[in-house]
Formats: structure tokens, C-alpha cells, sequence
């Protein structure tokens, strides 16, 4: 979406911010291990094998039981080689309810890790604009106080001329005082601007980038994307990662259900046991087993029926979860586009006020050319400018915040993304 405001400086801190970010990166690891916890819990589909091998070495009661080996010698060791299969076949799809809840649960985490794309990618953008706000807010700022402090110095001639008062003085002096307590707290915006926006970029405050912005720099784009609230829910990441929540929740129900019907289990050994290693495997050593359990709780105090009913919360909690995400979403549209709105017509009134301001000064300065009028009238006519200048800066940079904001309501810029570079964007994320 950074693209549409033809910056090449903006379009390079946000790759930058994506790679380096460290909430990206945690975001990324989540998602790798959700991916490993999901391929963990599909292995369940197969049957577990064990190798075992053992080594005992034991001495009988030969006054009290028949003798285990047919050597006189009480005391043998045994050596056993085996392989156990143990087998839950999925009878009333516990197991497959069990994988799909953890497969939601990797697509929620992938979903959070275009979420913080997504919102990395806005911060940065909004930072940028709010510096290049300030950058124009100081410059005007700085400007008006370099007008008052001559409107200041024509006060101080003209008083000592005695065409003008103390109080006249003391006005001016007010006026200029004023003027010079708006610069600070803009300075310190823009500082605090600058350590936010290398935050972003995963530095620490001492390798501050290099670029810097003025809304001068910036394209307002000309065409705003449109959407369907039903398509809403599908470029929303944090609506498709309620859904997965929803989506795992329900997963869940059913495993709660399925523990409660029978368990099905098979097993089976196969090995050999000999009184030396090098006899183990030869005729006579093998042995196997294979049997098959069923297994039903009659009696644990309520304990499976309270979980089941507890993952039916669950499930309704996620449901309401996932209509309160459609809900903020369609919201945030909607407060963006009232934003812009609103932003059109401040950036069309402050545009006629600063068009008409520097028209008036314009017209003062050439008739200070001509000795029509004073130097006051027109440091007054250029003070009227500057400060419709100032505010027009202000209201462009209300537009450009609130058109990344819209982009980031509806979801970033899925109007240029295919699945197949959203699938490679998923894999390198989880590589």
C-alpha cells in the first residue's frame, strides 16, 4: 500500500522495517512453531513403532523355583530385542478433530503475522507523514517567530518615535512570546517522531536513519481503493485470524466429544530374547504378541462432561469474538472514510485561505514597492500567510494519515496481491 504514495524513501524504511522489526520476527517464529506443532499433531494419523533393547543380568532361587535356563548355573543374563506398535485408530474423529484444531491454529498465527505486517507497515507510513507535518508545521512556526520579532523591532521604533504606546510594546512582545512557545513542544514532536520511527526499523535511538520527509516529497493517491463489506471479512487479518480462532474452537468440541465415546487401541510386539547377543535373532529366540483394547471411563466425577461443556463456551465466546472483529472492522471503514471526508474539506478550505493569504501579501509587497504601504503592513499581510501556510500543512497531513489508515481498515493491499505471492510470503515468513 506504501507504494501509492510514490515515495522511493517511504517504499525503502518499510521493506527495511519489515526485515529488521523485532515484532516481525517473533511473529515469524510463532508461525514456524505453529507449523510444527501442526505436522506434530498429523503424525497421530500413524501408528507409533519403539525399538527396545535390554540387558539384564539376574540370579534365581534355585531352592524355590524351577530353574529358568537349563543351566545349573544360578545366575544368566538376558538380552531382548523388540519392536512395539501401539495404534489408536480414529473410530469417532477425535484425532482428525485434533489436527484440524491445530491447523487453525497455524492459520491464525499466519494471519497474525500479516496483521503485524500490516500494522508495521501503516506505523511507518504514519510516522513519515507525521514528520514531514512537523518538519513544514516548524518551518512555518519559525517563519511567524522571525515576523513578530521585526514586527517587534518596528513596535520599539515606533515607540521611540512616540507614535506608538508601552501598551502597543508590551502587545507585541506577547504576541512574539506566544509564537516562540509553539516551536518547542513542535521540536520535541519531531524528535520523539524520529526515535519512533528507528524503533520501527528495529534500531536502537543512536542509528537514527538518514532520510527525512516533507509532505513536499509525498503523492496523495488519486484513486482510493473500494470494497464490499462481505469482502471485508476476507482482506481483514484480524477478522480471518477470528475466524481461525472460531475455526479452532469448534475443532475442539469435537475432540471434547470424542473423548467421552470409547478409546480404541491396538498393539502388537515382535523380537527376540536370547542368553547371549550373538544368539539373539537365530530359531527358537522370536517371540510376538498382538492384541487389540477398548477402553470407556464409566466414572471420573463429571470431569469429561464439564470439558466438553466448557469447550461449547469456547466456542461461543470465539463466535461472539469473531462478530465483534466484523463489527470493529466495518467500523474503522467507516470512521476512515468520514476522516476523509472531513480531511477534503479542511484541505480545500485551508488551500482557498492559503491561496488568499499569499494573494494579500503578494499585493502588499508590491505596494511596499511603490511606498503605498508600511513595512508593518506587510510583515502583517506575510505573518496573515504563515499562518494559513501552517495550517494547510496540517490538514494535507490529516489526509495522508487517514488515507493510510483507510488502506490499513480495509486490509492493506490486497488489490495487488495474488494467493500464489501471498503463499510465497507465508513461506519465506516461515522459513
Amino acid at each position: 500500500m506504501w507504494v501509492l504514495f510514490q515515495s522511493p524513501k517511504m517504499s525503502h524504511l518499510v521493506e527495511e522495517a519489515l526485515k529488521a522489526n523485532p515484532n516481525v520476527g517473533a511473529a515469524k517464529a510463532a508461525l514456524r512453531q505453529a507449523h510444527e506443532l501442526y505436522s506434530a499433531q498429523w503424525t497421530s494419523y500413524f501408528p507409533t513403532v519403539q525399538g527396545n533393547f535390554g540387558a539384564t543380568r539376574s540370579k534365581y532361587a534355585s531352592e524355590t523355583i524351577t530353574p529358568v535356563t537349563t543351566s545349573t548355573n544360578t545366575e544368566y543374563s538376558l538380552y531382548t530385542a523388540q519392536l512395539s506398535l501401539s495404534y489408536t485408530p480414529d473410530v469417532f474423529g477425535g484425532t482428525r478433530r485434533a489436527v484440524e484444531a491445530a491447523k487453525a491454529q497455524e492459520e491464525g498465527t499466519r494471519f497474525q503475522l500479516e496483521a503485524a505486517y500490516l500494522t508495521l507497515s501503516s506505523n511507518v507510513v504514519v510516522t513519515a507523514v507525521q514528520e514531514a507535518s512537523l518538519r513544514g508545521q516548524i518551518a512555518a512556526t519559525e517563519r511567524l517567530l522571525e515576523i513578530e520579532k521585526q514586527l517587534t523591532e518596528s513596535v520599539q521604533k515606533q515607540r521611540a518615535l512616540g507614535t506608538a504606546s508601552d501598551l502597543d510594546v508590551l502587545a507585541q512582545q506577547s504576541a512574539e512570546a506566544q509564537t516562540a512557545q509553539t516551536l518547542p513542544p513542535l521540536q520535541k514532536q519531531l524528535g520523539q517522531s524520529r526515535d519512533a520511527l528507528t524503533a520501527l526499523l528495529g534500531r536502537l535511538p543512536s542509528d537514527e536513519p538518514q532520510d527525512t520527509f516533507t509532505l513536499d516529497e509525498l503523492t496523495l493517491p488519486t484513486d482510493l481503493p473500494v470494497s464490499l463489506p462481505s469482502k471485508l471479512v476476507e482482506q481483514r487479518p484480524d477478522v480471518r485470524q477470528a475466524e481461525e480462532n472460531l475455526h479452532l474452537a469448534s475443532a475442539e468440541v469435537g475432540v471434547a466429544v470424542a473423548n467421552m465415546l470409547p478409546q480404541f487401541t491396538i498393539d502388537g510386539d515382535i523380537g527376540s530374547s536370547a542368553l547371549t547377543i550373538g544368539k539373539l535373532f537365530t530359531p527358537y529366540t522370536g517371540f510376538w504378541d498382538l492384541g487389540a483394547s477398548l477402553s470407556q471411563t464409566l466414572f471420573d466425577a463429571g470431569a469429561l462432561l464439564h470439558k466438553k461443556r466448557a469447550a461449547d463456551a469456547a466456542l461461543d465466546q470465539a463466535g461472539e469474538q469473531y462478530r465483534a472483529a466484523v463489527i470493529l472492522a466495518c467500523q474503522n471503514v467507516a470512521d476512515t472514510l468520514r476522516a476523509l471526508q472531513a480531511d477534503a474539506d479542511a484541505v480545500k478550505s485551508s488551500a482557498e485561505a492559503e491561496r488568499a493569504a499569499k494573494a494579500t501579501f503578494e499585493l502588499a509587497r508590491r505596494q511596499r514597492g511603490l511606498g503605498t504601504v508600511s513595512l508593518v503592513a506587510v510583515l502583517n499581510a506575510e505573518q496573515g500567510y504563515q499562518q494559513a501556510e501552517l495550517a494547510l500543512v496540517q490538514a494535507q497531513a490529516n489526509r495522508f494519515s487517514d488515507t493510510a489508515g483507510l488502506f490499513q481498515a480495509l486490509g492493506g493491499g490486497w488489490w495487488n496481491r495474488s494467493e500464489e505471492s501471498h503463499d510465497e510470503q507465508s513461506g519465506t515468513a516461515g522459513k
